[in-house]
Order: C-alpha cells, then structure tokens, then sequence
C-alpha cells in the first residue's frame, strides 16, 4: 500500500533526476515542486490561524461570561468561531501534512530500483535474475538491511554494463553530492571512531553529521515563524506549542536514522517554508486589516439595527398599553398566544360563573324563619320586633 503512495514521488524524483544528472539537485528541486504545490493550502492554513488571533478579544469576553459554565462556553466559542468561517485546528492539520509526504520519499529512496525505477520486485527476489547475478558478483551490502537496495543500485551503476540486459528499467543511480554520500546514514558518534588525520574523511563525516543538526535547527525556526500566525486559544496554542519543540526532536532522531537524503529534503523544505512565511506574512496581515475594517463595520451596523429595532419596540408597546404584536412573529408562534388568550378568557368565565352558582345556591337554601337560621326568611331583628308587638298587645288589653 505505502508503495504504491510512493511510486508517483519515485517517478517524480527520478525524472528530475534524469533532468539534472544529480542526485542532491533533484532531491532540492523535488522539495521546491512539493512546497509549491502545497502552497495554496498553507496560505489557507496561516490566514485562518491569523483570523483565529483576531478573534481572540472576543473569545476572552466569553470566558468571562460563561466562565463558571464550560460546556456553555465551548458552545459559545464554537458559535463565534462557525459563524466567521473558521476552524482552529486546520492551521494544525495542514503544519502536519509534510509528514505523510516525507514517509512516501524516504519510500522512494529507500527502494530506487523498485519504486524510481520501476524494476520488477520478482527479479530482486529469490530466484530472479538481478539477485542471482549480484550474488554471482559477490555482491556485499554496505548498508544495513533496511536499506539493502540502494546498495545494491550503488554496485549496479558501477558495474552497469553487467546488469543492462537483464532489465530495460534499470538506470544509473549516482548518490553523490558536493562530495557527499546522500545514501549514507550521518553518524552521531563519528567523534569516536573517525580517521582524523586524513580531512578528506573527517570533513565528510562532519558534513553528514551536521545534516540532520541543520535540519532539526531549521524546522524549530520555521515552527516558532509559523506559529507567529497562529491563533491564542488554548486548543491552537498548545498544540504549535507541543509541534515547537516535538517536530526538531523527532528531525534530530530520525536524521541520524536515515540516509542523508531525507535530511537535504527537510533542510530544504523548512528553509522554503520560512522564505514563505516571511513573504505570505506581511501580504496576510494587510489583507486581515481590510478584513477587521469590514468586520468591525458590520458589526457596528448590525448593532445599529438592533437598537433601532429595541427602540421601536418599545416605542409600540407603549403605544398599546403595554402590548402589540410584532409583525415578525411566527404563525405558530402567533396561533400560540391566541390560544392561551382564549384559555385565559374561559378560565375566567368559568370563574366568575362558578362564583354566580355558589351564590344563587346559598339564596336556594335559605327556607323558614328560624331564629338561628341564615336562610331565605332570616330576620336579624325577629325578637325585637317580638319584644315590641308583646309591648303592643299589653297596651292593647289595658
């Protein structure tokens, strides 16, 4: 499957290869093509973490506001954040995108016959007629395993001439470089057991050791470049601050793991990244400055609206006694307050008319004249007037 990645990047690097007759101009060449054509990319990359960076005011007045309340104030960033187009961690995504592009050429130029070249893995195998005919050569590898066939490229273009008819895709493969072998691992140890008497063997082994040096120093100066962009919210700013320092270690590692070859490319594609940066960063800034003019204009309009719309509310609902019903209502919304209107005023019917039955109950029960009793003949004056229709009848018989 990786192979197949690789093979387009092998192709590619091949035929560059075969433009310029060296090894190290192509491997150059080949970094140059990759960065431009990510570019595109990248500058979308840097202009979303910058407008991520002038959201940031923004972002810290809603920490204040919901700061007791995180899972509201996620929502509330990631409101702020849809609502002007932006996605944080894409600046990330796209930072770690060479990645993938670095394991397919170290592909590549781990495998040159079978994937720049093209040969037929069968006749590298057991029993094919490139292996048979490198052991009938006695063939050694002078590398480790794991790169078993750039040695064996190495001896075929020095005995080209024995290898030619056996493949019509096999070429000569020269690694040398300003005097350098690219296929050759640089050693982190080479103080220990290198001929220092002889400057021809000591400088070369310097230079390749100072390869992946070069190279871890040159990714940390393009990620703290990259990261000048980048946005302030915790997510963003921990993650360049982890690539920071994670992206030169891991350089320095795998530099002294791999062929220099590898280490050239990544020297090459930080030091075009940082031309980059340093060119797309003041064209960004000037075109986020016209941005935050729009924004910030847009937004004093959109204020501007809302308060004319809070004032003429008010002004209606003054105008009608403290209701009115907005035009822009919805129709549910509309049939709603109708409803509850409605159940408002049978509630009170049915109020006052179970008050009006609790009342005309109480005058139906009211039968006889009994002294005590609150009916309908109820009398407060009865024995007053007993009193006085007694006194009456006494003066009647005098």
């Amino acid at each position: 499957m990786l192979s197949t990645i690789a093979r387009p990047f092998g192709v590619l690097l091949m035929w560059l290869y075969e433009l310029t007759t060296n090894y190290g101009v192509a491997i150059i060449l080949f970094a140059l093509i990759v960065k431009l054509i990510m570019m595109p990319f990248q500058i979308k990359s840097k202009k979303s973490m910058a407008r991520t960076t002038r959201l940031q005011p923004q972002v810290k007045e809603l920490e204040k506001q919901y700061g007791s309340d995180p899972q509201k104030y996620q929502m509330e960033v990631q409101k702020l954040y849809r609502e002007n187009h932006i996605n944080p961690m894409s600046g990330c995504l796209w930072t770690l995108l060479p990645f993938p592009i670095l394991l397919a050429l170290y592909q590549a130029i781990r495998f040159p016959l079978t994937i720049m070249m093209g040969v037929p893995g069968s006749l590298l195998e057991e029993g094919g007629a490139i292996l048979e005919k490198l052991n009938s050569m006695n063939f050694t590898s002078t590398l480790n395993k794991a790169y078993e066939q750039i040695s064996q490229s190495q001896f075929i273009t020095e005995h080209f001439s024995d290898f030619a008819g056996l493949s019509d895709k096999l070429k000569q493969l020269s690694y040398n470089f300003l005097g350098l072998d690219l296929a050759q691992q640089p050693k982190w140890n080479f103080f220990m057991d290198t001929d220092w008497s002889s400057p021809a063997v000591w400088g070369k082994a310097l230079a390749l050791f100072l390869i992946p040096v070069l190279a871890a120093v040159i990714t940390f100066l393009s990620t703290k470049l990259n990261a000048s962009t980048a946005g302030n919210d915790d997510s963003t700013a921990n993650t360049m601050k982890s690539l920071n320092y994670t992206m030169p270690l891991i350089t320095l590692v795998f530099g002294f793991m791999m062929p220099a070859a590898i280490g050239l490319y990544w020297i090459c594609s930080m030091g075009f990244s940082a031309i980059q940066d340093a060119v797309l960063n003041k064209r960004i800034k000037a075109q986020l400055a016209d941005e935050e003019a729009d924004y910030r204009q847009r937004m004093a309009e959109k204020e501007a609206k809302l308060e004319a719309k809070r004032k003429e509310t008010e002004r209606l609902y003054a105008e009608n006694g403290g209701s009115f019903q907005n035009k822009n209502t919805s129709k549910s919304k509309i049939q709603k307050n109708l409803k509850d209107a409605q159940r408002a005023k049978e509630s009170e019917w049915e109020r006052q008319h179970a008050k009006a039955e609790e009342t005309a109950e109480e005058i139906t029960g009211r039968v006889g004249k009994r002294t005590y009793a609150r009916g309908r003949a109820y009398d407060p004056d009865r024995y007053k007037n007993t009193e006085s229709r007694a006194d009456d009848a006494g003066d009647y018989q005098d």
